[in-house]
């Protein structure tokens, strides 16, 4: 026995370097991106889920195998076509692992449909999925202006679609035209389509670009795919919803798309969209023209029919003259009965009057006049004598109170030694204990006015009162009497 065979002898694999579990996990990443990278794959959609972050999550599966897709928030605008369980489908994506779930996924930042059958189920399914909200409904339709005067096409600013739409309105009837230029396929599509629809409406009536009275969305012919953005809800969804009445003008006349469903007319071409939007200009005017005929014809017509309808009328009617010869002679009998009985009239009543003239004098009169101011007199002497007598009446009683009112006045009291005490407020006291309290005293005599203090001190100066003036006596008018 040597000494080795006491060694023993390592199993396989166990000088292989240790990997802990994140570099594990971040060595396969490596692996799968650096060999992988960008993939495409086909398959059928599973499970999908959206997050409240706006992440798509979803599966994609083939009758064995299922691999993890994720779509990221920033990412799912860009998608033309949204994952939908059981649409068959061709993503294309960055290949990758997540190591806390040792899981591998697809970051999946395009969809297609894979192949025209798979895209017709799924163009099938909206439309009925849509059909059953009632977007599609006959009775949502609006009826075409038939003359705008402002007509909005989202369509194309480059494309032969609006230099068609243009020429056909010159040549049938000039009309003012609004153009929103929007991509008509692509990834853009859908989504500057609805934008476009929403913002005709969005006008203001009047406003500084006025409001279009009809909407064409126009596009030439393409593909399946290249009319897909067309097929989409938003647009679909916008054409619904718009008040002002819309035309769809997508593809050639085999073309079908979801927008001509909600649509409120379908066009064939985008050439057609234009003959339905107005009428020929040389029509319109040639059938005025027809209109006017007809009506200056009917009113010949009418006022001949009522002119002779006039005389056959006038027919049975007499003849005015007949109509006017018994009251003719009622009038000259009336008349030459009038001029006698007007002179007669007058000559009575002259008659009357010269008999009335007869009897009134201007002697008789004056002997009148003489009577009455006979009587006037003596009743005039009366009014003197009478009046003279109360004059005097009336002075000898004024006489009298006057004597009396002398008599017992305060200048009468005062003559006979009295005197009127006041204090200096100027009321009349009349009780010694009143007096007392007063500061100054004014007392009155018959000859004039003595201040006194009860107190024998007189007080400070105070300030004079005015006293109310007495009133100032005119000249002496003398009496009545």
């Amino acid at each position: 026995m040597s000494d080795f065979d006491l060694i023993d002898d390592p199993a396989p694999g166990q000088n292989a370097p240790e990997f802990s579990v994140s570099e594990l996990s971040g060595a396969i990443k490596r692996t799968l991106e650096s060999e992988f990278g960008r993939v495409r794959v086909r398959g059928e959609v599973g499970r999908v889920m959206r997050a409240r972050s706006g992440h798509i999550y979803f599966d994609l599966k083939d009758d064995r195998n299922v691999v993890n897709c994720t779509t990221w928030k920033g990412q799912v605008a860009g998608l033309v076509v949204q994952p939908e369980e059981g649409l068959e489908v061709v993503v294309e994506g960055k290949l990758s692992a997540y190591g806390p779930q040792s899981r591998y996924n697809i970051n999946v930042d395009r969809v297609a449909v894979a192949g025209v059958g798979a895209l017709m189920a799924l163009l099938e399914k909206r439309r009925k999925a849509l059909e059953a909200e009632g977007l599609f409904a006959p009775e949502r339709k609006k009826p075409l202006p038939f003359l705008p005067e402002v007509i909005g096409v989202v369509t194309s600013p480059s494309g032969a679609v609006i230099r068609d739409i243009l020429h056909r309105l010159r040549d049938r009837c000039p009309r003012k035209v609004l153009i929103w230029p929007v991509a008509v396929q692509g990834e853009r599509c859908a989504p500057e389509v609805a934008a476009a629809i929403r913002g005709f409406n969005a006008f203001t009536p009047g406003g500084a670009l006025p409001r279009p009275d009809l909407i064409i969305v126009a596009r030439g012919g393409g593909s399946v795919e290249d009319l897909w953005g067309f097929n989409e809800e938003a647009p679909v969804r916008a054409a619904a919803e718009s008040d002002i009445p819309l035309i769809s003008a997508v593809g050639h006349e085999t073309d079908t798309t979801l927008i001509d469903h909600a649509a409120d007319r379908r066009a064939p071409t985008p050439t057609a969209a234009a003959e339905i939007a107005v009428p020929v200009r040389i029509e319109l005017l040639a059938g005025l023209g027809a209109y006017g005929e007809r009506m200056l014809t009917g009113l010949t017509r009418m006022v001949g029919q009522r002119d002779q309808r006039l005389k056959d009328v006038g027919r049975a009617l007499p003849r005015p003259a007949d109509l006017l010869a018994i009251p003719t002679q009622r009038l000259d009998t009336a008349t030459e009965r009038f001029s006698g009985a007007l002179g007669k009239a007058v000559t009575a009543k002259r008659l009357a009057l010269s008999h009335q003239a007869g009897g009134l004098r201007l002697s008789a009169l004056s002997t009148r006049i003489a009577r009455g101011r006979d009587r006037l007199g003596p009743a005039l002497e009366r009014l003197d004598n009478a009046y003279a007598q109360r004059r005097a009446d009336r002075r000898a009683r004024l006489t009298a109170l006057s004597r009396v009112l002398d008599s017992a006045g305060p200048k009468a009291t005062l003559n006979r030694g009295y005197a009127i005490v006041r204090d200096d407020a100027g009321a009349v006291l009349t009780e010694a204990a009143a007096a007392r309290k007063a500061a100054a005293l004014d007392i009155e005599f018959a000859d004039g006015t003595v201040p006194a203090h009860p107190n024998g001190t007189p007080p400070a100066p105070r300030t004079k009162t005015s006293a109310k003036p007495k009133p100032t006596k005119g000249p002496d008018q003398g009496s009545l009497f």
